[in-house]
């Protein structure tokens, strides 16, 4: 019997990969037919200064994600995926991804686009694609192509 996978989460985040991961998301959703979790995470240690927490900054970011996922969620209905949930969480993209929602909505299949971090930036943050390979219960697939498997384009 095939490996069949019944739910299925792509981080988006409004990038270039992400949106990858999305496009292809949508093809492994239906061809599953599975549920497909679209989700943005807000990085919140973004929003924080010495003494307190921006609220300003952090619910613009909040009303950004809210209509980004808006768009996804109307494109995946679009192309026929009928059980798309949204979700919006706050914290370490990271951790969120690779442990929090899995465990929260059953996931069983993440999809997240390449980064484009340099190996400098890896050695000093690290990625998530990265982490969450390393860390993550279930599958974990990373989108480097387009729907015709093909590398993107570097923009001249």
């Amino acid at each position: 019997m095939l490996q069949q996978y019944n739910r299925i989460m792509v981080a988006v985040d409004g990038s270039d990969e992400a949106e990858l991961a999305f496009k292809k998301a949508i093809n492994v959703t239906k061809r599953n037919d599975a549920e497909l979790l679209l989700l943005h995470v807000i990085d919140a240690r973004a929003f924080q200064t010495m003494t307190s927490f921006d609220t300003m900054l952090a619910e613009q970011a909040t009303d950004m994600a809210k209509e980004s996922l808006a768009e996804y969620e109307k494109t995946a209905k679009e192309q026929g995926i009928t059980a798309v949930k949204t979700l919006i969480e706050y914290g370490s993209p990271k951790a969120v991804i690779a442990k929090y929602v899995h465990e929260e909505h059953k996931i069983d299949l993440i999809m997240l686009g390449a980064t484009g971090l340099n190996a400098v930036e890896r050695l000093f943050i690290g990625s998530v694609s990265e982490y969450v390979i390393r860390h993550a219960p279930c599958d974990v697939l990373i989108v480097r192509t387009d729907l015709e498997n093909q590398s993107p384009k570097e923009e001249e």
